[in-house]
């Protein structure tokens, strides 16, 4: 079942960059998902550069920033490795949370239409439950909108 907001969260336990990450180990601080295509193309690019320097206010909110795709953990260590971010990326080969947060989506690139993630993010709060979700996201102004959120919550 996909996640609603107002609703508790579901646990999951993931594989990231920086080990396993659960949802109840994280209980207690607030947790921003952002869910993007790929790894080192220019509009993930962006959003992550964007998530790296708002990450020190990010924390200073009690919160805790991960950056999920498809990709594997090689892919995003050289990711994080190019870019420098300081939050861990999840690895979701299994597209376990892209099925729980429903972000799979038919997507047209030249006329061929395929299955892709839509950039999505999600706020979840110390308790576990989904606060604020944005999907079909832009990149622009996209951070701080997400971070206002985090510190008002």
């Amino acid at each position: 079942m996909a996640v609603a907001l107002d609703q508790p969260v579901a646990d999951f336990t993931a594989q990231a960059t920086r080990g396993e990450v659960s949802l109840a180990a994280l209980k207690g601080r607030k947790v921003v998902l952002y869910f993007y295509p790929k790894d080192s193309t220019p509009g993930c690019t962006t959003e992550g550069q964007g998530f790296r320097d708002a990450y020190a206010a990010f924390q200073a909110a009690g919160t805790e920033v991960f950056g999920v795709s498809r990709d594997g953990l090689k892919s995003h260590e050289n990711f994080i490795a190019k870019q420098g971010f300081p939050f861990a990326l999840i690895s979701d080969k299994d597209e376990a949370l892209c099925q729980l947060f429903d972000v799979i989506k038919l997507k047209k690139l030249y006329g061929k239409e395929y299955l892709g993630v839509d950039r999505s993010t999600f706020l979840i709060d110390a308790n576990g439950v989904l606060r604020q979700e944005w999907r079909g996201v832009k990149v622009p102004g996209h951070v701080d909108a997400v971070l206002a959120a985090a510190q008002a919550l």
